[in-house]
């Protein structure tokens, strides 16, 4: 059986990793075309172009980069009409999946998205395209499929595969051992700095972060910093980075590694994404903070249509962790905001209470789940 699949980004990619091997349980002799990263075409998927091409974010960033997109979506579609798959999932980016899986569907092959957009946050009439363009949609969050049940498209929840591969408790202590990091570095407390996996958001909130480090190693001295970098590419844009700014802060820029790292710590700052969802999952008290362009920000704020934009705010429908967007992202918020879950042992107790009951709700053997669906799809 043929099976093309699309990943826009690593998170993606991991996501497909474990539906590619899962679907391999119901047909070992599945070929996989389309475009993944490292852990897709670890499993046998057969790229069209690096996942990187596709991994751009925010409006204004997409145009900049939309003809190629474009490009890059004609190629794959003539792909694929000349070697039709028996289905095509489109694991999130939406902005790039949805139009070619509406195309697909027109020429009779079933189309599956992974992962919600997030319809029900902003732009909700894009439901109407969705409804045109995929057979089945699967939710990692159960909220998502209540909305799609409303406006009758078929859903399915799935729970969120990280859920499954994090367990419910862990050590810190194994994390900081796996880094190798050196006494006193192993005994001391730790902040985590996760600007994200891209080079436009790492070059809005890297110095950011950096300059929070700053502040808070100036009132804690005996705090250590660490900092992964998704890519080789983005370790050296870190690296200079922290050499213009930061270059006596206590800091140790890792290769990879970021689930290690927040696993590591007693805190994590972070960039909104699926990382605060990990951090959530790995039971880590938690900053989160968000840039993206002015333009993009003056759009976005007329389109949103809810209170809240950090993960485990949004499962919980409260605040659970401080979240700051935009302006609002600032030393003078941010710094106090890591200074609180260091020192209060009760606030956080209480928020560990919160994550195990989020973890358990997610904890659904999500891969296995949607190849059932996809399986029960095509019959």
């Amino acid at each position: 059986m043929h099976i093309a699949l699309v990943a826009g980004e690593l998170s993606g990619d991991l996501l497909g990793a474990g539906l590619m091997a899962t679907l391999r349980t119901h047909d070992p002799h599945a070929r996989f075309s389309g475009i993944g990263g490292p852990g897709m075409i670890e499993q046998g998927l057969r790229s069209l172009v690096p996942l990187e091409r596709l991994a751009v974010m925010g409006l204004v960033e997409v145009l900049r980069h939309l003809p190629e997109l474009l490009r890059i979506r004609r190629r794959l579609y003539r792909e694929l009409l000349a070697d039709p798959p028996a289905v095509f999932i489109g694991i999130d980016a939406p902005d790039f999946n949805l139009g070619l899986e509406r195309r697909l569907r027109i020429h009779g092959i079933p189309t599956v998205h992974y992962v919600s957009p997030s319809v029900w946050a902003w732009r909700p009439w894009r439901v109407r395209k969705i409804a045109r363009s995929v057979d089945l949609m699967l939710t990692l969050l159960p909220f998502e499929a209540a909305f799609y049940q409303r406006h009758g498209v078929p859903v399915r929840y799935v729970g969120h595969p990280l859920a499954d591969t994090i367990p419910l408790h862990d050590d810190p202590s194994l994390a900081r051992r796996s880094l190798h990091l050196a006494a006193p570095t192993e005994e001391a407390r730790i902040v985590a700095l996760l600007p994200g996996s891209r080079r436009g958001e790492v070059g809005r909130l890297g110095p950011l972060l950096l300059d929070t480090a700053a502040w808070v190693w100036a009132r804690r001295p005996e705090v250590h910093f660490l900092l992964p970098a998704a890519t080789p590419e983005l370790f050296e844009v870190l690296e200079s980075m922290r050499a213009e700014r930061a270059s006596t802060l206590p800091l140790t820029l890792v290769h990879g590694q970021s689930r290690e790292v927040m696993a590591a710590a007693d805190v994590v700052l972070l960039a909104s994404g699926t990382a605060a969802l990990e951090a959530m999952l790995l039971k880590r008290p938690m900053v989160v903070a968000y840039r993206v362009a002015p333009v993009t920000a003056w759009i976005a704020r007329r389109l949103l249509t809810v209170s809240h934009f950090a993960l485990p705010n949004l499962l919980a429908g409260r605040a659970l962790v401080p979240e700051f967007v935009q302006d609002a992202a600032t030393v003078d918020n941010l710094g106090p905001a890591v200074l609180r879950w260091l020192d209060d042992a009760v606030a956080q107790a209480g928020l560990m209470v919160e994550f195990d009951a989020l973890h358990t709700q997610l904890r659904c053997d999500a891969s296995r789940r949607a190849a059932a669906a996809v399986a029960e799809l095509l019959g």
